[in-house]
This record gives structure tokens, sequence and C-alpha cells, in this order.
């Protein structure tokens, strides 16, 4: 298993400020399955500038109705079913984010659920396919139906909060996990409703004591701050090894020792079939036609004779 951030900012002003990119994460090789998690704004264009190809995807996971959390789902979910013309994959979300909740959403359209699998994600429900279990965690935040989540595969549990604000029973959902990912928008003891900071996290670490910590979705605050100073402080206090994520930061899993494992940085790749600078597009506009034969992507273009 491949875990790779393609974004590590979050909050709204993250989001458009883009000092750290929005793009969610994405977990590969999960027996044999890719998922992205969260696809908040860039992420279809940061999947390509790192390498990856979204229509390789087995299933896109949106834990509530947050523009940064959502944004680019259903571009991704055209991806996977080969541009909605076949029935592919599996749409993990929040009842906001399906269905609609009050003002919140929804945020996947009706025509983007026609053609894959739909799992509601609600708190302390488990549902099994894909060869894992997949939990709904509880939440605290803005979004009332919002979800974080447990992966369960053979007994190796990888977990995701989401965003949420620190409470009592929230390391409960969490019990258990090997890797342990986290929303942590603010450094020290500065949080704000609905988000952990740097002190949120040291508890909830305490609680669960996960083999590899990891702290992603950071706020302008926390950037500015030096994310780096905040995860070693979190690393001395809880003696878990704890990563400070950065756009880009990819790492294999080590199921037997989780502990081990080398971070990569991941640069932009000469992509052929996506192109993130100006000397990468002649060979883009060279290589289109064929890929596009390859992949059996063509648009339906109706032609009319002149009279």
């Amino acid at each position: 298993m491949k875990i790779t951030f393609l974004g590590s900012g979050g909050g709204r002003f993250s989001a458009i400020s883009q000092r750290r990119m929005t793009g969610g994460f994405r977990i590969d090789n999960l027996g044999g399955k890719n998922y992205h998690i969260d696809p908040g704004p860039g992420a279809l264009v940061r999947s390509y500038q790192f390498g990856f190809d979204p229509r390789n995807l087995s299933g896109v996971f949106i834990t509530h109705a947050h523009t940064d959390h959502y944004n680019d789902a259903e571009i991704l979910i055209e991806a996977m079913t080969r541009g909605m013309t076949r029935e592919f994959g599996t749409i993990f979300g929040s009842s906001s984010v399906l269905d609609g909740f009050e003002s919140w959403g929804p945020c996947i359209s009706k025509y983007h659920q026609s053609k894959s699998n739909r799992v509601l994600l609600e708190p302390g429900k488990t549902v099994e396919l894909d060869n894992i279990k997949v939990k709904g965690t509880k939440t605290e935040h803005g979004d009332p139906t919002g979800s974080g989540f447990q992966i369960d595969y053979n007994g190796f549990k990888v977990s995701y909060t989401s965003d949420t604000g620190y409470f009592d029973e929230l390391h409960e959902y969490h019990d258990g996990s090997d890797i342990l990912i986290a929303s942590v928008l603010r450094p020290g003891n500065k949080s704000i409703n609905g988000h952990m900071c740097t002190r949120d996290f040291i508890d909830l670490i305490n609680e669960v004591k996960p083999k590899v910590a990891v702290m992603t979705h950071l706020g302008l605050k926390m950037i500015s701050n030096n994310p780096v100073t905040e995860a070693k402080k979190i690393s001395k206090q809880t003696g878990v090894k704890t990563i400070a994520a950065f756009d880009g930061l990819s790492f294999n899993v080590n199921y037997n020792n989780p502990r081990r494992f080398r971070i990569i940085s991941l640069k932009d790749v000469d992509s052929p079939s996506h192109s993130t600078n100006h000397k990468m597009f002649k060979n883009e506009r060279r290589n289109s036609y064929q890929l596009a034969f390859k992949h059996n992507e063509f648009d339906e273009v109706s032609f009319m004779k002149k009279r």
C-alpha cells in the first residue's frame, strides 16, 4: 500500500490562496485497489502532476460537503467510469454529499452516482467490499452529517479523522489504527470550532496509540508556523512517529512494521497525457490523438453536410 498526498492544505483560505495544494490524498494498491480521498480543488491536475492516472481509481471518498473536500470529485468519477461509459467503482460519501441534508449538498449529482456503487459513510456503521472493511467515524464539524472513516484490510487499519473538533469519544472511533491521518488546521492550542489543533492531536494520539501519525489539511496559521516543528513536538510528547504532510509526500506502508518507511518527495513528472509546463505542451498535443484511441475516449460529434 502506498499513501500519497496530492495536497496538504485545508480550510477555505488555504484553498483560495493555494499556499498549499488541496487535492486530498490517494491510497494505492490496497488489496489491488486505488482510492482518492477528499479530492478538493486541483485534485485532477495534481494527480497527473505527480504521476497518477485517475482512470485507474477503484473508489472516491468524500467525507463532507465542503468545497475543499469535494470540488474535483465529479471529474474523478468521470475518469473512474471512463467518461460515464461503464459501470465501475464505488463512491463513499456522507449523507450531505450523496443525498443532501438541509442546506448542505448534494455534492455529487445523480448522474455522476449512476454508474458506480454508493456507500453512505455513517458513524459506527461498517461496510465490507473490495476485500476491505470501511467504518464511518463521527465528526463534530460544520456539516452535521460529515464522517471520517477507518479502513480495515486484513487487520491492518488506516484511519482518517476528516475535519472535526476534538471530543471525548473521538478516539473510540479510531481505536486500533496502525496509521492515523488527521486534519490539523492550527498549531499549538489555537483550535477553532470544528477543527483540531496540535494540542488536540497530541491528546488523540495518546489515546489511540497508532504506529504512525500524519497531520494534513493544514491551515494558513499552521503553514506559517512551520508544520515540521509541530510534528516534531507531537512525536516528542507522544512517542509516536508523526509526519507533517507536504504536497507530493508519498510513502509505502510496511504492514509488518509500519514505523519503517522511507518518505519520498514527488516532483512534476513528464506525463504524456497532461502538461504542467510549456516544455511539455507540444508532447501533449502530439500524443493526445493516440491516447484517445488507446483509452477509447471519444466525444460524440455530429456532422452536418452543407447544402
